[in-house]
């Protein structure tokens, strides 16, 4: 079943990616935007203790 799941979430990505590649850009982006804000304020926390 896991495997199945697997494959599936795969296919939707790349249906996704091809079906709007704009759409899926901006996703990304924002992404790793808020991966980059979430860095940011783990490391103002451990430079304050």
């Amino acid at each position: 079943m896991k495997k199945y799941l697997t494959w599936a979430l795969m296919a939707f990505v790349i249906f996704y990616l091809l079906k709007s590649p704009t759409s899926a850009a901006h996703v990304v982006h924002s992404a790793i935007g808020s991966l980059a804000s979430a860095g940011n304020s783990l490391s103002r926390f451990v430079n304050s203790l």
